[in-house]
Parts: structure tokens; sequence; C-alpha cells
């Protein structure tokens, strides 16, 4: 399973208008897998929504692939084309530099909600 399986899975919950998801360095499992999530316009970040959207996703893929962390942010960067930019929130998330962003939609990655 990919990337793309585990945001569709995402994706699938009413209150989810995009998803992304990386992998992350985990002292235990090695890497674990982490959402992100932009809500639609009728939703608010918390921490019952996190874990409703997390046990969505781990009853639709199983315990061992599902996301363990999931944070909220108000838009996920992506492409002017509109691919999420996966290696941004990778970047974003361990504090690693951002690389080139000429093809960001917008040159400001969106800070985390809640």
């Amino acid at each position: 399973i990919g990337p793309f399986e585990v945001e569709n899975v995402l994706m699938e919950h009413p209150a989810v208008a995009e998803a992304g998801m990386i992998g992350k360095p985990d002292e235990f499992a090695g890497q674990i897998v982490k959402a992100f999530v932009a809500l639609k316009p009728s939703y608010v970040p918390s921490d019952a929504l996190r874990k409703e959207l997390l046990g969505f996703a781990r009853t639709r893929l199983g315990p061992a692939v599902a996301p363990r962390e999931l944070e909220f942010m108000p838009d996920l960067p992506k492409t002017r084309s509109g691919k999420i930019m996966r290696r941004l929130l990778r970047a974003r998330e361990l504090g690693l530099p951002l690389g080139d962003v000429s093809t960001l939609e917008s040159e400001n990655p969106e800070e985390p909600d809640a």
C-alpha cells in the first residue's frame, strides 16, 4: 500500500477536503505513517475529530498501515497543477530545508492548525 491508497481512504471521510501522508521516523517501529488533513469548510479541527479520522483509517486499512498521527492544516502544499507536495510535508515535519519551492502553488507553505 502506498501514499495514494492511504490518502484516498482519508478522503472518503465526509470531513476531509484534502489528505497527504508521509513516512515519519519512529524509535520503536522504524517508521510510522503521519497524515496531514485539510478539512471541508463546515468542519473544525478537534481532538475528537482527529481520533475519529485515525479510527476511520485504521478500520479500512488495518493497524499496520493506517496513520498513527494526524495533523490538521488549512491547506496542503500543492504544485500549480494541484499535486500534493509530500516532500514539503516531510521537510517541515522533520525540520529539513524545504528545497525548491518554485512549483509551489503558494510561496508560503501553510502552518498547521490544532
